[in-house]
């Protein structure tokens, strides 16, 4: 039987961080009504820390988009890789040279650092995005002068 901190079948490279029985360790929630508190987000850099959802790591979104939402500036210089996954409805991803339309139950697309990109809800849609690492710049309601990198002057379509 493996010691009281390791899980059944542990093995020696496994740490447990906290007690099982410590809520703090196990989170649960509503993804539509708790990203709506945070323009979509879920998990990321943007989430105190002492929120067991803040991760410097990755980043994820629940995105629900009205049909004609769209990104108001494109994302460029962007430094993290990203994968976004059509839940319902049908969504639109911009790309310089190249459009990407997401229209069944998911459909995917993945795009890589120093991709620039903008999106457009072609239908009512909830997306769900994950980037990767969660670092601060791209959020498109700072004031222009504040950005750090990303969202200049472009229409999304």
């Amino acid at each position: 039987m493996p010691p009281a901190d390791q899980p059944p079948g542990g093995h020696d490279n496994c740490i447990s961080l906290t007690p099982v029985n410590d809520d703090s360790t196990i989170y649960t929630g509503k993804a539509t009504p708790d990203a709506a508190a945070d323009r979509g987000w879920l998990l990321g850099h943007f989430k105190d820390p002492s929120d067991p959802r803040h991760s410097e790591d990755v980043e994820i979104k629940w995105g629900v988009h009205p049909e004609g939402d769209e990104r108001e500036r494109w994302a460029t210089a962007e430094k993290r890789t990203a994968l976004l996954v059509l839940i319902s409805g049908r969504f639109r991803l911009e790309f310089p040279g190249r459009t990407v339309v997401l229209a069944e139950q998911g459909d995917y697309v993945l795009w890589g650092r120093g991709v620039d990109h903008s999106w457009y809800a072609e239908e009512d849609a909830v997306v769900l995005t994950v980037r990767w690492p969660s670092i601060p710049g791209y959020r498109v309601d700072e004031p222009e002068g504040q950005l750090e990198a990303g969202a200049v002057g472009r229409s999304a379509l």
